[in-house]
Order: structure tokens, then sequence, then C-alpha cells
């Protein structure tokens, strides 16, 4: 357990961050740096706690991030920019956030006297377009210059390089965690299983780009988060990366979409369109790394996770009326 800490979290008020603080936040002082674009944490019951500070900002700003951030115990870097649609529309943008946004973090986390841990986001998709049970060794594998997808992951992989690098030549105690296909309560952008359930509470049709025989593992994000707990307190993770995905939780995008509807009772049609960008085909983690340093093995299986996902969409659906309708068969 951590207490008494004080933890700084970027992009907390995100998806993942908001979820890893809610967490914390009982038993440790927990200050989040976000510039508010998804707003997660104005629906979380803790968002008025008095251990949270919330410090609106931007990675971007090397000079405030410092700031921020002076006398965190543990450094959490979750801002990014993410998501398919969000990549080929502003590639630059991407680029721009991940790679100095990543540098600017860790110049920041230089300066925190006694920094116990610094937990940086790479993503799975470093793996390239086809990823079967992937370990942590397998060479990262990313697609043509000039092709947006791979933007988000070539930037993604940069941040890695770093982190690795300051933690050879600065001694500054890095973990990276890649995760796989994360879903569940909070999450608002582009994330798959989030889109089609909105869809199938209004009996819509859910829609899949590309021939829905792309295989996927997903994770809860209840398990990614004890993941991350996990790599900020054990001892062995520092300098690691970790694979963090449920193995056992895997299914095609067509699959994913028929265990939506029948899971949410829906009456939606299932309509196929064409793929829209480059594709991952397969994508599977090897977990058996964090499985041996960190004691991690995710709980929560696929049809339990959209249950709970679907609950919470139900209670938050006037307070995101903007939660996106639409899914591309990325993940």
């Amino acid at each position: 357990m951590i207490t008494d800490k004080h933890v700084f979290i970027t992009g907390g008020a995100g998806f993942i961050g908001s979820t890893l603080a809610g967490l914390l936040v009982e038993r440790n002082r927990v200050t989040i740096f976000d510039n508010l674009d998804r707003n997660t944490l104005a629906s979380a019951p803790f968002r008025d706690h008095p251990n949270l500070k919330l410090i609106e900002g931007d990675v971007l700003d090397a000079e405030a991030l410092k700031r921020a951030c002076a006398g965190a115990d543990l450094f959490v870097h979750a801002a990014a920019i993410a998501g398919i649609d969000t990549t080929l529309r502003d590639p630059v943008r991407t680029l721009t956030v991940n790679l100095i946004g990543t540098a600017n973090a860790l110049e920041a986390a230089m300066t925190c006297d006694g920094l116990e841990r610094f937990l940086e986001f790479s993503t799975s998709e470093v793996f390239g377009s086809r990823a079967w049970q992937v370990d942590e060794r397998v060479s990262a594998v990313v697609g043509a210059v000039g092709e947006a997808r791979w933007t988000y992951a070539v930037s993604k992989l940069a941040g890695e390089h770093l982190s690795a690098a300051y933690h050879r030549q600065h001694g500054l105690p890095t973990v990276t965690v890649r995760p796989f296909n994360v879903y569940g309560p909070g999450q608002l952008g582009e994330g798959a299983v989030t889109i089609m359930v909105r869809k199938a509470l209004r009996d819509e049709d859910v829609l899949v780009f590309g021939d829905g025989t792309q295989i996927r593992a997903w994770c809860y994000v209840d398990d990614m988060v004890e993941a991350l707990w996990r790599a900020l307190t054990e001892p062995r993770a520092v300098g690691e990366s970790f694979n963090i995905g449920n193995a056992r939780a895997v299914t095609t995008i067509y699959g994913l979409a028929q265990t939506v509807c029948r899971v949410v009772g829906s009456r939606s049609r299932i309509v196929f369109r064409p793929a829209l960008s480059a594709d991952i085909e397969l994508r599977v983690p090897s977990v058996d790394k964090a499985r041996e340093l960190l004691g991690f093995e995710a709980k929560v299986d696929l049809e339990e996770g959209i249950d709970r996902t679907a609950r919470w969409i139900r209670d938050n659906l006037e307070k995101f009326p903007e939660m996106p309708g639409i899914f591309r068969s990325n993940g």
C-alpha cells in the first residue's frame, strides 16, 4: 500500500490517471497536472477531496511543470495525445506533445529531491501490426514513414528510449508500462468498448471498421491501476518496462461487438465499414514479466468488465453528452 506520499500525476484528469488518483487520494497527497481536454475527474466522487490538488497546465510548459511537481515522491507521467482519430487528424500535435512533453516531464522529475519513482506510459502499439504474446524483449516495430497511424507509436517509443536513457545516465528511477487495450468506467475519447457500449445502450448501429477479424486482449482499468501501484512500489521494477494487459480476455473486434450487445441486452445491428487507416491485425501480450517481478495478474474478465462499464455510462450519459459514438477497429 502507498501511504503518506506526494504523488504527482500528469494527465491525472484522464481515464487511467484519474482512476489511479482515486485509489491513492485517501492516504496520500495527490497533485494532478492536466489541461482538462478530457476531464473524467469532473465526475469522480473524490474530485473535492482535501488531499487532491488540481493544477491546470500543459506539459509543453516546462517551467510550469517543474513548479507543479515540487516535492513529489512519486511522479506518474500519463499525459499524452492518444487515439487513432486524434492522431490522424493532428499528427504534428501528437508528436510534439508526446515527445517534448515526455522530455519536459523527465527534466522536471530531475528537480524533485529524493524522487522514488518516475512511471512513464508507453503503448502496445510499439509492437506493430502483428503482436502475438509479445514480451518485453521483442523488438519494437513501427510502420512506414508517412502513414499517420504510426505517429503515435513512434512518439511513445521515443519516450521509452528517453526514459531509459535518464535511468542509465542520471540514475532516475524510471519504470515504463505498455498498456494493452485498457477500458472501463471513466473512459472518454476513442475507447473501443466505451464507444460500442454507448451505441448499444441506445440500440444504435455498432460500427466496425475493417473486417472484424482483428484480435485484441482487453484489460479492465482496475487491473491496470493495480499494476501501476505495483510498479510504483516494487524495487525490482526500477529501470524495467512491463506489458500490462489481460492475456485471457482475447477476442476479435466482431466478437467484442457481439459480446457488448449481448451483455447490454441491445437490439443494435453490427454494421461493417471499410477500414479508414492502417490497422493492427493482432495484439496479445505476454505478461510473464509483470507476473514474476510485480506479482501482477489481471482478474476481471471481459463480460464483467463490459457490464461495469455499461453501468457507469448509463449513470454519466448526461454529464458527458459528447462521448463519441463510432468505433474504428484500432482498439
